[in-house]
Order: structure tokens, then sequence, then C-alpha cells
């Protein structure tokens, strides 16, 4: 076991951050509506006031379906571009979860595109759909990349369909999931070339054009150059692990100011070791204790092949890191009262969280719930930060014959009659969560003061 707190860097970092904001997400929808209403407007300058025929009707549609699809490709672009922005107000869980969404509409906008025109220009031509698709394909200028892109979209879209992701290990998602880029820039080049809407007007056309080069910009800046900055400042390997409870392992991590690192207690990094087997993939690990001038420590429970072999890296291994990211910081705090409820392993950000939070004495209130007494990991470290800061801690553990203790809204009044008032930070395994949250519910704490971030993504 290993001790690492009293980080004054950490707590005043907190202390800077506790200012309560708006839901960052309501401007950034009503951004992208107002997106999306400016592509239609396009399509409805460009629409011709009388169509007369099937095949007006149905290039009309194709065009729309197009423009939408191709702005919603953007759109995905810029959330895989891992922007502060967004990681760290909106939260990485819910930036995931629009980039899976937008990613849904976007490839069925684009199948109806495909449909559409082709029916269209058929009807036009008066010829069948397979004759008018070879000669769509092989003559109009950059449809075939257009077509070799659709096809590379399509394959992530079916990699990332739940059942078979589920399925697949995470390195080889991943490094499927990158022909994305090589999608979006074969079939950007055709828009511009046989959209009638970007001839007819050069307007139009720069907009597309600073639409695309924002996002790849921002994409190069924050997932190539931002990190390869970070990394050559603070040049982090490997100090030692530690054990510090069955099956779950620390990884202490030197380096050069690395209170630097801009981090926050509640936030994670995307670890990259550079050693046989796991240099090839990049994991999210919490930070388990505020960063120290020479030290950050993230703790891992083995539930994988990355995460089990934590346990053997080597000191003196290169460490590659990308972040921070994540939302789940005092800045989400609204209230002064705070409740921290932690699952087995979801102990590693509440760990954090409850050595800097600002708090007054019996105002911050960690619950620990793990199976056994020697799964709670940490507990030494907890005890300390309680003692110091005159928190409470609790725990809840299986009892004899492997009874498991309830966490219901009675059971949560009991213990804090007034946890209604509180806000509220909850990390635990998927089902343990749901759990809490309902549990939460039903003592009465309002759904935005329950704060959780997931790394299902």
């Amino acid at each position: 076991m290993t001790t690492i707190q009293n980080s004054r860097a950490g707590r005043r970092q907190a202390m800077r951050r506790i200012r309560p904001r708006r839901n960052p997400a309501r401007p950034l929808l009503f951004l992208t509506w107002v997106g999306a209403g400016l592509v239609v407007w396009q399509w409805w300058r460009d629409t011709p006031a009388v169509m007369q025929t099937s095949s007006d009707w149905l290039q009309g549609a194709g065009r729309i379906t197009g423009l939408l699809a191709g702005y919603l490709i953007a759109l995905v672009v810029l959330q895989m571009a891992r922007v502060p922005a967004l990681e760290r107000r909106v939260g990485s869980d819910r930036v995931a979860r629009w980039h899976a969404m937008t990613g849904r509409y976007s490839l069925s906008l684009l199948a109806a595109h495909i449909v559409l025109i082709l029916l269209g220009y058929a009807a036009e031509a008066h010829t069948g759909v397979i004759k008018q698709t070879l000669d769509v394909v092989l003559h109009d200028p950059d449809m075939l990349k257009a077509t070799f892109g659709t096809t590379a979209l399509v394959l992530v879209g079916v990699v990332s369909a739940g059942a078979l992701r589920r399925r697949m290990r995470y390195e080889t998602w991943y490094y499927l999931h990158l022909l994305t880029y090589v999608g979006v820039y074969l079939t950007f080049w055709h828009q511009l070339s046989n959209g009638s809407d970007f001839a007819a007007s050069p307007v139009a056309r720069s907009a597309w054009y600073v639409l695309y080069g924002s996002a790849a910009a921002l994409l190069v800046w924050y997932r190539l150059l931002v990190p390869l900055r970070l990394n050559l400042r603070h040049r982090m390997r490997v100090e030692r692990t530690v054990e510090e409870a069955p099956g779950v392992v620390s990884v202490l991590i030197s380096g050069r100011r690395l209170h630097r690192l801009g981090a926050e207690s509640g936030q994670f990094f995307r670890w990259r070791f550079l050693t046989g087997g796991l240099r090839w993939s990049a994991n999210p690990y919490s930070l388990s204790a505020p960063p120290r001038p020479d030290l950050v420590r993230i703790t891992v429970k083995a539930v994988g092949g990355h995460s089990s072999a934590l346990a053997g890296l080597r000191p003196g291994t290169r460490v590659w890191a990308e972040g921070p990211y994540g939302a789940m910081t005092a800045a989400r705090r609204s209230r002064g009262k705070v409740l921290l409820l932690a699952g087995g392993v979801g102990i590693t950000p509440m760990r954090s969280l409850f050595e800097t939070l600002p708090a007054a004495p019996g105002d911050l209130t960690l619950l620990y719930r793990a199976r056994a007494r020697e799964d709670l990991a940490f507990w030494d470290e907890l005890t300390g930060i309680a003692s110091e800061r005159g928190a409470r801690l609790v725990h809840a553990v299986n009892g004899p014959g492997g009874a498991r203790p309830e966490i219901t809204p009675e059971t949560l009044r009991a213990m804090l009659p007034d946890v209604a008032l509180h806000d509220v930070y909850l990390c635990g395994p998927p089902g343990l969560a749901e759990e809490m949250y309902s549990a939460l519910r039903g003592a009465g704490v309002p759904d935005r003061r329950i704060h959780h971030e997931s790394f299902q993504f």
C-alpha cells in the first residue's frame, strides 16, 4: 500500500474551480440546431418553387438528406477531437453519446441520400437504377472516391453497433474506428464537385470549407499537437506499482512539474504505456490522488487484458498521456454539503475529490461500498483525510455469508437526514451506479445535483 495525500496544489485548484455554471450543453445544442437550420435554408433557397415531376421530388429529397448528412459528418469529426470545452464541461461520456447518436443519424441520412438521388437520376434518364448507379460511380467527378469513403463509414457504423462492439477487443474496434477519417476525407470532395447547392453559391461553398476545415484543425490540434506538447514537457515514466486491494493496483508515475498538468480531482487521462502489449492502446483511468509536482497516481482494477497487465509494469517504462478529460469536478458543485458515493474501484476519483473538495467540517461525507473489508482500497488514506478535514467516512461491505447491504432511500436518509440538500458525486460499476442513482432520486435528490460520469464509451 502507498500513501499520497495532502496536496496543497490540488486544493488550490479545486477552490479556483468552485464557480457553479449553467448547463453547458444547452448553448451547444442550440448552435447545432442553428447550423442545421442554415443548411435547410440553403437547400430551400436553391430549390425551384415548382416541382413538376417525380424526378424533381426525388432529387430534391436526395439533396436535403445529402446536405444534412454532410453537416452531421462534420460534427462527428468535431466530437472526436476531444476539445476541452466539451470534454471538461459537458463530460466525456455525454460527448461520446452525442458522437454515437450523430454517427447513426448521419449514416441514416447518407443511406437515404444515396437511394433518393439515384432513384431521381434514374427517373430523369428513364433508365434502370443499377445502370444509373454504375454511370454515376464511374463517370461523375469524385464519385469513385466517395463510394470508397461511404463504404468505410458504413463499416465503422457496423462495427460500432452495440452487439458487435461488445464482442470485439477494444484495440480492434479503436483502429477500425479510425477509418472514419478516411471516409470523411474521401466523401468530402464529391459534395463540392457534384452538389448543385455549392456550385450555385460561392458563399455556401466557402462555409462548407470553413466547417470541415475547422473540424479538421481542432482534431489535429487536440488529438496530435496538444498531447505531443504535454508529453514532451512532462516526460512521464512509471515510478512503481503498488497493490492496494485484491485485484486493484496503483501505478505511480513520475515526471516534471506534474502539478501543472492542468488536471482537477475527478478527472482522468487516456494512458498509453510504451511497452510490449500495451503501447497500441490508450485506456481511460482516473487520478486517484491530486497531482504532486513530481508524482501522479492512477488506480486500476484488473477486469481485462490491459488493466491486468498494469501490475507487471516495470519502473522506468515511458508513459504517454492525453487529457485531462472529464466533468465530474468541483465546478459541478452547487451546494455547501456534498455526499460522495463510491462503489468498488469507483473510489478512484472519489478519493481525490474527498481530499480536495472545499467543505466545512461536517459538510462532506463519503460512503464507500465494497464486497469485503479487504477490498476497501485507500482505507488508511481515507481515514486520515476524514480525521484531518472533519469529514464523515462510512463503509458498506457484505455481511457474513455474503449478505449484501442495500442502498435505499431509507438508508440514505438515516445516514443523512438532509441528503436531499446535498450535491452528490457518484462513481461505481454500472449496476451499482444505477442502484445508487435510483436510491438518491427516491431520497429526493434532484437529478441536476447528481454528478456521474461513465467510462462505458
